[in-house]
């Protein structure tokens, strides 16, 4: 399996700065899809003087940009962001890879004390992994395993997993086949849950952590409003072009989202049946990241409808940095 290429520890230097007395901190913002994390984030760091740091475990992966709403180019001129485009749709980022980069960017920009790091996005596990500072199995990819575990089918995967690391698969989608098979990976390859094997040593500096939530009927609109977008912004293209490119069967096109415009390009059902089957998968996934956060005990919520909510959150960090 060829090991991601990327490295982002040279570290920009656009952005204001905050006040030099202030400790090292860092501010995560977190919540379910289609919340309005990454708006807010380039408000608060535009306010603050900060860079942001993705969460996304899709975000990650260059020329998947639509559908996973990733920051337009635009955007990423207003803020510096990173872990965002970090690598190649064919290699596979592990949990690991990504801890070992938001530690070294965070360690970096403390170092520097100008700017604040913001830790944004929807994967809690990635989250989790630099707040509680997960310690994770050094297990090595097994290219043959997982070929045989893709083999089988992403649902015949996730069933094991339901069976041998219930714990795993609450945390996993049903339909991201990469962190399925890593977790049977560990399980395999060490014969212990990959959620037995996850100590915690949490980081030293402070964490404040915010969360963005809104009622069910609301964020179902907003998942329907952002999915229409991502069609008129050339959604069913992007997933036309990276199945040439690459060949349906390729990981990342299975899940949420391109697996159902994959089957509208590839002529098994109407653009409209696409778009509600991601509708409803997009509804069910952001129902078990609410419960996933919700779970969280330190974060402090916030409703992402309010219409006050920068100020909001901006009080809530400015109360934090300067009590």
């Amino acid at each position: 399996m060829q090991s991601p290429k990327f490295s982002q520890l040279e570290l920009s230097p656009r952005g204001g700065s905050i006040d030099s007395s202030i400790v090292p901190f860092l501010l995560v913002i977190g919540g379910a899809t289609a919340t309005g994390k990454s708006s807010l984030a380039i408000a608060l760091a535009q306010r603050l003087g900060g860079v942001i740091l993705s969460a996304d475990s899709r975000q990650v992966y260059r020329e998947f940009d639509i559908g996973t709403a990733k920051p337009s180019a635009f955007e990423q001129t207003q803020v510096p962001h990173y872990l965002i485009d970090i690598c190649d749709p064919t290699e596979t980022l592990t949990l690991a890879q990504y801890q070992r980069q938001a530690q070294g960017l965070i360690r970096a920009l403390h170092g520097q004390g100008e700017q604040l790091p913001l830790l944004v996005g929807g994967t809690g596990l990635y989250i989790d992994a630099v707040v509680k500072g997960l310690q994770i199995p050094p297990v090595a990819p097994q290219p043959a395993l997982r070929q045989q575990l893709s083999d089988l089918g992403q649902p015949h995967c996730y069933a094991l997993l339901q069976a041998l690391d219930p714990a795993a698969a609450e945390r996993i989608h049903p339909h991201d086949p990469v962190r399925t098979v890593r977790a049977l990976e560990v399980y395999y390859v060490t014969g212990q849950p990959l959620s037995a094997l996850q100590g915690a040593s949490p980081p030293p500096y402070p964490v404040l952590y915010l969360g963005l939530d809104c009622d069910a009927l609301a964020l179902e609109r907003r998942i329907a409003r952002r999915t229409e977008a991502m069609v008129e912004a050339g959604f069913v293209a992007e997933v036309a072009y990276l199945a040439q490119k690459y060949g349906p069967a390729l990981p990342l096109l299975q899940t949420l989202g391109y697996a159902e415009m994959l089957r509208h390009v590839q002529g098994d059902i109407s653009l409209a049946a696409a778009q509600a089957d991601i509708v409803q998968h997009t509804r069910q996934f952001a129902k078990r990241q609410r419960t996933w956060f919700r779970n969280r005990a330190a974060v402090q919520w916030f409703d992402a409808d309010a219409g006050d909510l920068v100020d909001r959150v901006g009080a809530a960090v400015k109360d934090r940095l300067w009590p």
